[in-house]
């Protein structure tokens, strides 16, 4: 297979896995033409993080993917920012939560995690279906977080390394 077969095929089994993960496939894509829709609203992703995160000055956004985030109550599709400054995570659409007067009220979900507080980050995949790959955030902590169903698995793994190493680096003191 050529390059641009193998590629094209790597994307296919990335949407395939991305799809699959969620309740049913109506209210995936629903999920996904609404993100779309909102990101061309706004002017596109980087805009979006702005608008959903506090950004520092000269923090720059490395890569958004989009991805599920595992939950207690299962997996929450939405999108993974990953910065000079930070990992970020909102979910696609709005999640319903009991307010303290009783009424529901819509939220997205959001998880922010400062780079500086990132113990480490690892690779796992499902040992039955080796197709089915896993990222773990773990804190300083001890609170771990994972992100499943990547389009491009790989690519998000390889910013989201670059940025801890990056950030690691530049707090390293030198005796």
């Amino acid at each position: 297979m050529n390059k641009l077969g193998k590629k094209a095929d790597t994307f296919a089994h990335g949407v395939r896995e991305h799809v699959r993960l969620g309740p049913k496939i109506t209210e995936t894509v629903k999920g996904k033409l609404s993100l779309g829709a909102r990101i061309l609203q706004v002017g596109g992703v980087e805009k979006i993080f702005k608008q959903l995160f506090s950004v520092r000055e000269g923090e720059k956004l490395l890569k958004a993917c989009q991805c599920y985030l595992s939950t207690t109550a299962g997996p929450i599709a939405g999108l993974l920012f990953i910065s000079s400054q930070k990992v970020a995570f909102c979910s696609d659409r709005s999640i319903k939560i009991p307010s303290p007067n009783g009424e529901l009220l819509r939220v997205h979900y959001k998880v922010l995690i400062p780079l500086a507080k990132i113990k480490g980050v690892n690779q796992s995949e499902n040992m039955k279906k080796p197709s089915q790959k896993y990222m773990e955030i773990v804190t300083v902590d001890d609170f771990d977080f994972w992100f499943m169903g990547f389009l491009n698995y790989q690519k998000a793994f390889k910013y989201l390394q670059q940025a801890v190493s990056e950030r690691l680096d530049d707090v390293q003191v030198t005796f």
